[in-house]
């Protein structure tokens, strides 16, 4: 799975590591009563500490707290019971303090680990370095008045938890298998809706190239603020091409923040990149430091949900699924919601094969998630029952899935009115196995002197001229003994 860059001086292996910001979800904010809710009429959602005036002092909400908690717990991270609040000190008008809360030195969750599934029953651990909370800043909007900027502090002080990880990422279908993957996490686990173009999960990416075998840390470049994951993969493929450019013509790269371009698929620089002491941290006189104990840590604990590698692990052992088939229905939570309603008391794998290889195409081609599936779990389940208990068969069951979509009805009704009940009636199959099989001497011969393979096309001519509704088992049974004796 190695992804190498051809270079006209060598071989070269991309370095990335993603900072992600997950908005948390909390009906206030990190340190303010103030909605967080999506949308709303600019600086509607702005207390008197949003807006930065003087005397308001922050007072942290528990539950973005329980929920940092969580998502560390979720990322089989260390928590850390004692944790400090810094002062991340830079002027922008979106921030009316002058100076972000967040957490520097001494977060409140550590090292922790994400698996990544990356096809073909490959597996790959990515290092988690940090998550912190922090808070977010409010919007500047150039396009709004020819002269002037507007500034909209619904978003200022909202929670943010920013995931760090370390280094360890490769490749642009790595960075698309790490966010894919964090996005799964925090929803199964409610702390983050992971809605990228909503702003409400967006992550910076971090890229340097190095030698083919080479253990150096060269000099990275940070995209800030992408928010899809196409976008974060292009990023990278784009960035690592620039630096081995630069490197190849004798250059040296500029430690800098740029910005990606999803217009064109390229990145422009921004401004250098500050160290940490410009930014003048220290810890937040306004805010003590955060100590909760082991209890309220295995509270939390006690809560989770089972996470998708659990569940994956689950799917194959209890119902007999593929690693690859496991891995897509557990991708997202209220697929596999559905998936177990279907599966319930029925046969699993034809239940994922349906999903996967049916209903999946039909929301993808329109663009619809599952909770917007025009056919609900439980008419599904009905009609796979109809193909188990041979009422219709598979091909049929097609046409039954198109028309259910069309006119809402429940598959039995569709297969009544329309007649669509398979013939079992071996009386009925093998009059129209006789007939074909009399008007095709030439093809029986080539069957008998050894082309077996062509059963499958007398299978074929007796489905077509029952007009699908004899049971193919039967039919192919009835053929082998007709013409193989």
């Amino acid at each position: 799975m190695s992804y190498i860059l051809q270079g006209e001086t060598c071989e070269w292996e991309v370095v990335i590591g993603l900072e992600v910001h997950c908005q948390v979800v909390s009906n206030a904010k990190l340190f303010s009563g103030a909605s967080t809710d999506f949308g709303g009429e600019p600086n509607d959602h702005v207390d008197l500490l949003d807006a930065g005036l003087p005397g308001m002092l922050p007072v942290i909400n528990e539950v973005c707290v329980e929920q940092a908690v969580r998502t560390g717990l979720g990322l089989k991270a260390q928590i850390n019971n004692r944790s400090v609040f810094s002062r991340k000190n830079y002027f922008y008008a979106d921030m009316p303090f002058g100076y972000q809360i967040t957490q520097f030195d001494q977060p409140i969750v550590g090292e922790g680990t994400i698996v990544l599934e990356l096809g073909e029953g490959h597996y790959r651990e990515v290092g988690v370095e940090r998550l912190h909370l922090e808070t977010d800043a409010g919007k500047s909007m150039h396009d709004q008045h020819p002269t002037k900027s507007f500034i909209d502090l619904n978003r200022a002080g909202v929670a943010l938890m920013e995931i760090v990880s370390k280094p360890d990422l490769r490749s642009p279908e790595e960075v698309g298998a790490y966010l894919r993957k964090l996005r799964s996490i925090v929803r199964y686990l409610g702390t983050c809706d992971g809605n990228m173009d909503e702003g409400s999960m967006r992550c910076d990416v971090n890229v340097s190239v190095r030698p083919v075998g080479s253990e150096e840390l060269r000099t990275r470049c940070e995209m800030k603020n992408v928010n899809s994951v196409r976008f974060a993969m292009q990023a990278v493929e784009y960035e690592a091409q620039r630096h081995i450019e630069i490197y190849d013509e004798g250059g040296e790269i500029k430690q800098e923040t740029r910005l990606f371009d999803s217009s064109n698929g390229t990145t422009r620089s921004m401004r250098s990149k500050e160290e940490a002491h410009d930014y003048r941290y220290f810890p937040d006189p306004d805010l003590p430091p955060l100590v909760f104990s082991d209890e309220f840590v295995e509270q939390i604990r006690a809560t989770l949900p089972e996470l998708p590698d659990e569940r994956r692990e689950r799917y194959v052992s209890d119902y007999g699924l593929s690693e690859y088939d496991a891995g897509i229905l557990v991708a997202e939570k209220d697929n596999a919601v559905y998936f177990e309603e279907v599966a319930k008391g029925r046969d699993a794998k034809l239940a994922a094969n349906w999903i996967i290889s049916t209903l999946f195409g039909l929301l993808k081609k329109e663009g619809k998630s599952i909770s917007e599936s025009p056919i609900s779990a439980d008419r599904l389940g009905k009609l796979l029952d109809l193909i188990s208990n041979d009422t219709i068969s598979g091909r049929i069951a097609k046409d039954v899935f198109e028309m259910m979509i069309e006119t809402g009805n429940d598959p039995e009704t569709i297969v009544e009115e329309k007649g669509l009940k398979q013939i079992t009636d071996t009386g009925a199959i093998e009059g129209a196995v006789d007939e074909i099989i009399a008007a095709n001497p030439d093809k029986v011969a080539e069957v008998q002197g050894g082309k077996e393979q062509l059963i499958g096309w007398f299978v074929g001519q007796v489905m077509k001229a029952t007009q699908g509704k004899a049971n193919p088992g039967a039919v192919n049974g009835m053929l082998k003994k007709k013409l193989l004796g």
